[in-house]
């Protein structure tokens, strides 16, 4: 018998995991290239819009019909319709400072309180995510501290220059603007991890008199500011960002 071994195989496990990787690499870096583009080197086109033609489409089946029907149900779907959606602004604005003013206390009050025979220990956000990275979850910590503190921050933050931008009629990086409301949309649902968390270890952790997971008041703060967050983008409409421009060509 030979004392020669077979090569050994990659394990499956681990190309798919570098496949995964190198596929989010890859989308990365395609995100990056698109928000820095330069509208400049890259003229917008000249094409007529629903605006300038006098149609409106559905906001729930897109469908397009004539600006005379503003305000009536849509012929197919029978949502009512309109040419931007009603006080986008005012609602989008009120959202948004209901959540900046809840993420304070988001931050500060114990999302979760751990009640066992040895005391009674509170939780914040922040101090898990320093419990993690002392315990050696530096991984994890970094998931938490990015999902549940910069995460929704990123998102208000943007929607705050979104609607400023829009305010001051600004045709400055029209599309890298539009693409950034896309990315609140995208990353939106990914901010109530820590919420997912506390519902999970409360739901499994109860043994009776030795130890007890109740959420605290951060929790429903910080999941209010989720929410809140969630609406203000859906209150807001991003083809307000395009009217200015519709404004300055009709005025050209």
């Amino acid at each position: 018998m030979s004392d020669t071994q077979p090569p050994r195989r990659p394990v499956p496990r681990l190309a798919g995991a570098r496949e995964q990787l190198q596929r989010s690499r890859k989308f990365a870096n395609s995100v990056v290239q698109e928000i820095t583009d330069d509208d400049e080197r890259t003229p917008l086109p000249q094409v007529p819009t629903a605006t300038r033609l006098g149609l409106v489409s559905c906001h729930a089946c897109d469908l397009v019909s004539p600006r005379s029907l503003e305000g009536q149900p849509c012929p197919r779907c029978g949502a009512t319709l309109h040419h931007r959606k009603p006080d986008s602004l005012a609602r989008t604005w009120a959202f948004l400072l209901s959540a900046y003013m809840l993420y304070i206390p988001a931050n500060l009050l114990p999302v979760m309180v751990t009640q066992s025979i040895l005391g009674t220990q509170q939780d914040t956000i922040l101090s898990g995510v320093i419990y993690l990275w002392l315990s050696g979850s530096r991984l994890l910590a970094g998931i938490v501290l990015i999902a549940s503190i910069i995460v929704p921050l990123l998102k208000m933050v943007i929607l705050t220059l979104l609607l400023v931008s829009v305010h001051m009629r600004s045709t400055w990086r029209l599309r890298q603007r539009t693409k950034l409301y896309g990315l609140v949309e995208v990353i939106g649902r990914w901010s109530m991890l820590d919420i997912f968390v506390v519902a999970l270890l409360a739901s499994l952790v109860r043994a009776g008199a030795l130890a007890t997971i109740i959420p605290g008041g951060g929790a429903l703060a910080f999941a209010s500011v989720v929410v809140l967050t969630m609406l203000a983008s859906l209150s807001f409409d991003p083809r307000l960002l395009w009217d200015s421009l519709e404004q300055q060509d009709a005025r050209d």
